[in-house]
């Protein structure tokens, strides 16, 4: 046991005794491709495609109309004794809270709060038929309702329906004509669903799902946090009832607090108290439903209890006559005709429409992703985008706004037993009685308890900002995208905002590609393990070898940085020792010409006793002309690592050969081919050979279509492993020096006068060394 105080001794690692030893032998590209025939890729034609695609079977027709229908898989599977109970349950409970929060949505969507209403009943019918989800509730959500509120609020605010009073009193009176402002909003809104939805159908049918994907998660904390900001203000000024002017557009959010905090000694008492204690008392709820979810069967449902508790006492108090309380005041009974949207409006809503199309399919499929996890199903994402454009496109000619999920509904939804969109059928029921026979009863109720609802609902949205430290420890870029997109979305408005953090996260991106990582590797000792030298102690690098790894594909935007790489690896760079030789060789073929240097076999000499000219400053001017000789006509040949008879700083070269481990190269581009090539003939042009390693197949292919091989660069230089290309190199050198030493001794005896001499002299201490062994072992 340790001492009080003494640090905790470190966890003993498990050790693994079991090893492995594998005998094949060093393949390279060519001799791998040579032994193990590669398989023919089958190429098929446009026509043969279409072919394929358009052949049909009754099996094939039925798993189509499955997949365009989902209900058709699910529906006969049902199992009516053990779910349909616990979906009657979940649907009465979802439709419930579906009610309050259709009405408080549709404050957020500057319409009359009936048309939520009409929100949360009909997208239900059409994604019962074309959803995949089984959990998800369909309906209003707090994001997409302001975004659908900004749009109706810049094409149509109350400053185009002023008119003059018609008392005649006075010709400069005028009054804001709520009925046809109302009429207009609910036809702007209407009409930006419609092509919602079909937006939503064509990315549907273009199976660009994918799309969603480039949403990441930060960006969407940050912006659904934004959004929440944007919601809270926007519904503050309701609580309080105070005059303000709708603003949209860049800082509109700043221009609202500004004028609310300047109109604040207008408060309504009594709606401000409503307001309040709505928020307080669901917020208080709420939190004893998480806490002990597992011991109540169903949850407290506080929007409604509230509801019904905040109307009986506006009704019984006259809240409106005694305190201007503002209030719902009519809410029309039953369902209106279809009506066509208006189509003209298509143009000055198109931008704000794709966002608000990827907004709310990106919501509904992340919640509905979560919930098929939980409960080991699958959903489509390019389905839902059809389920979604159906629902939104239907739902346009209802006079409704745009729907997707709401994370509150789905959770009472799933929470509440619900097993299938039975009970997203059986909570629009609630909500089309709720239309029918409740509106009447509904009228006293005032505006700010609805607005309540809606801040309580923010809770989950607002904690998203705990994410940001957890980011911060994680991953610094993710952190900065979530802040970056919040701030955004807040400055600049949902829409723009969004635009911003998505422009932002695929620059980092960029980024992210263009300066990746790279590494020198060593090999751990006697394996096949290599690991960066700058992480890890007690590597091996081989003798004049380096090996670079480059984690990231080699294109335009990134090959001078992976030049820089290779630069650091080796530690020269290989263009100005290529120059500072050719500038030393013709220097030296200049001193030759004048008789100062003599070139033989065994290297550049100076003659005996001449002085010391041939040293020439590195920084005599030469002719201009001289720097166009070529190479080819300089023939001598120089040991560069050794000291050279002219002052002309060459750097050393001290390898002979460099390692690409190419393992992360996913793909290269005609640039990254272009540039390969030239850092190889770089590198030979200074007797340093290049190799590759762990190249995928397909880059490998790319290559060759790039024209990268020639008689030079060949497929026998490409290793798949760097363990190969190592023991490559090193049964290289041997042999190099066994040929060294062989040469050397032909050139001795070649030079030697009497060959027989040299032979003789070698046989006598050879002889020699015999005897002095035998004297060594009568003296032991």
């Amino acid at each position: 046991m340790a001492a009080p105080g003494s640090s905790p001794e470190p966890r003993q690692l498990p050790e693994y005794s079991c090893s492995y030893v594998v005998s094949r032998p060093v393949y390279n590209e060519l001799t791998f491709q040579q032994q193990r025939e590669r398989r023919l890729q089958e190429r098929r034609t446009l026509r043969d495609s279409l072919a394929r695609s358009c052949s049909c079977s009754r099996k094939r027709a039925f798993g189509v109309l499955k997949t365009l229908l989902p209900v058709l898989d699910w529906l006969p599977k049902y199992r009516v004794k053990e779910w349909l109970l616990s979906d009657i349950i979940s649907g009465v409970s979802t439709g419930l809270v579906g009610t309050l929060q259709g009405m408080a949505y549709a404050l957020l969507a500057a319409v009359p709060v009936e048309y939520g209403l009409y929100s949360a009943f009909f997208p239900i019918l059409t994604y019962f038929v074309f959803g995949t989800s089984r959990h998800i509730s369909v309906g209003p959500f707090p994001v997409v309702s302001l975004m659908v509120g900004s749009v109706v609020l810049s094409m149509a605010p109350d400053e185009h329906f002023i008119v003059p009073s018609g008392n005649g009193s006075a010709s400069n009176v005028t009054t804001l004509d709520a009925g046809t402002r109302d009429a207009t909003r609910v036809l702007i809104a209407s009409t930006l669903t419609l092509l919602v939805g079909i937006i939503q159908l064509v990315f549907g049918g273009l199976q660009i799902g994918f799309i969603v994907r480039y949403l990441a998660d930060p960006l969407v904390g940050g912006f659904t946090t934004a959004a929440a900001f944007q919601v809270l203000v926007s519904q503050l000024k309701i609580v309080l009832n105070v005059p303000t002017k709708n603003y949209n557009g860049i800082l509109s959010i700043i221009y609202t607090l500004i004028e609310i905090f300047q109109n604040i000694g207008d408060t309504n008492i009594a709606d401000f108290i409503a307001g309040l204690l709505t928020i307080i008392i669901c917020m208080a709820v709420k939190e004893l439903n998480d806490r002990f979810k597992h011991k109540i069967p169903v949850p407290i449902p506080i929007e409604v209890i509230v509801t019904i508790i905040a109307t009986a006492i506006s009704y019984g108090a006259n809240l409106e006559k005694n305190y201007n309380a503002g209030i719902v005041k009519s809410i029309p009974s039953g369902f209106l005709p279809p009506a066509l949207p208006s189509v003209g409006l298509f143009y000055d809503m198109l931008a704000a429409s794709f966002s608000i199309a990827v907004v709310a399919y990106a919501i509904a499929v992340s919640v509905g992703k979560v919930y098929a996890t939980k409960h080991d199903y699958l959903i489509d994402g390019n389905q839902e985008f059809v389920a979604f454009g159906i629902s939104n496109v239907f739902s346009g000619f209802f006079s409704c706004f745009v729907a997707t999920t709401a994370l509150s509904r789905t959770a009472v939804q799933e929470s509440t037993g619900g097993k299938t969109q039975v009970a997203g059928i059986i909570s629009a029921g609630i909500v089309m009685i709720a239309i029918v026979a409740l509106g009447k009863l509904l009228e006293p109720l005032q505006k700010s308890v609805l607005a309540a609802v809606v801040i309580a609902n923010l809770k989950g949205m607002f904690m998203q900002v705990c994410d940001v430290p957890r980011l911060w420890k994680q991953n610094k870029t993710d952190a900065v995208i979530w802040v970056f997109t919040c701030i955004m979305s807040i400055i600049l408005g949902l829409d723009l905002g969004l635009l911003a953090g998505l422009l932002f996260g695929l620059l980092t991106v960029v980024l992210r590609v263009q300066f990746p990582s790279w590494n020198s590797l060593g090999s751990v000792p006697s394996t096949d393990i290599y690991r960066s030298i700058s992480h890890y102690k007690n590597l091996e690098e081989p003798e004049g070898v380096k090996i670079l790894r480059f984690s990231s594909p080699i294109f335009y935007g990134n090959v001078d940085g992976f030049k820089k790489c290779v630069m650091s690896t080796v530690g020269f760079d290989a263009i100005r020792v290529y120059n500072k030789r050719l500038k030393a060789l013709r220097r030296i073929q200049k001193l030759i010409k004048k008789g100062q240097l003599r070139a033989t076999k065994n290297g550049i000499i100076s003659d005996a006793g001449s002085s010391n000219h041939a040293f020439e400053p590195d920084e005599d001017a030469e002719e201009p002309e001289e720097l166009d000789i070529p190479t080819k006509e300089i023939e001598i040949q120089v040991d560069w690592n050794s000291e050279l008879p002219v002052k002309v700083n060459v750097p050393k070269v001290p390898i002979h050969s460099l390692v690409l481990d190419c393992a992360a190269v996913s793909f290269l581009d005609v640039v990254g081919v272009r540039s390969l090539r030239m850092i190889v003939k770089e590198f030979q042009r200074i007797d340093v050979n290049v190799y590759f390693a762990l190249l995928q197949d397909d880059v490998l292919e790319k290559m060759e279509q790039c024209g990268f091989f020639d008689d030079s660069i060949r497929k026998d230089r490409f290793f798949l492993t760097v363990h190969d290309a190592i023991l490559y190199l090193k049964n290289q050198v041997k042999s190099q020096q066994s040929q060294d030493s062989l040469l050397e001794t032909i050139t001795l005896i070649q030079d030697c006068k009497d060959p027989l001499e040299l032979m003789e002299a070698e046989k006598n201490e050879e002889e020699l060394d015999v005897q002095d062994e035998a004297m060594r072992r009568l003296a032991s």
